[in-house]
């Protein structure tokens, strides 16, 4: 896939909790062309979602998302998602507790692990206590549709995900 200017699209992978939150926060960035809730960093191929739960796969609930890099930025990107779950939270986001619900960045570049971990780095700096981990992307398995647009389609906002300030842009 190519823009319109030829820059080569981007993806950016963020697990932070339930993937519906993630997705209905970041949905709606300027340059985000696609996003999709899935599974990854675990060892079971094309996981289901009641496998995820059970916390038999390893795998996290994510958000793989297709940028175009003329419009948004990978740090821009990261920054919202560092804003909007709580990176301080251990397995869990709010009242959804597991292993599935951990705060990961899934990179799938260099530059990507470079720039997430000094904004990971910026906010230690700051005193926050990050559990958020930094892992090379794998494959990802896209969720069941009913998973998809959840907020969307339910006409509500997320209870587990809201913005906090954490950078100073």
């Amino acid at each position: 896939m190519k823009t319109s200017n030829k820059m080569p699209l981007e993806t950016a992978i963020f697990a932070g909790g339930c993937f519906w939150g993630v997705e209905h926060l970041l949905k709606d960035i300027p340059g985000v062309l696609s996003i999709e809730p899935g599974y990854t960093g675990g060892h079971v191929d094309n996981p289901s979602y009641e496998q995820v739960r059970s916390h038999t796969t390893g795998h996290a609930e994510a958000v793989q998302i297709v940028f175009d890099p003329a419009k948004t930025s990978y740090e821009v990107l990261t920054k919202a998602f560092l804003e909007i779950h709580d990176p301080t939270q251990a397995d869990g986001q709010g009242p959804d507790i597991g292993p599935q619900y951990r705060s990961e960045i899934f990179y799938t570049t260099p530059a990507q692990k470079k720039i997430a971990e000094q904004l990971l780095n910026v906010l230690r700096q700051k005193g926050y206590n990050i559990v958020t981990r930094v892992t090379p992307a794998g494959s990802f398995w896209t969720a069941e549709e009913y998973h998809h647009k959840y907020y969307v389609r339910k006409g509500t906002e997320p209870y587990c995900h809201r913005r906090v300030k954490r950078f100073d842009d």
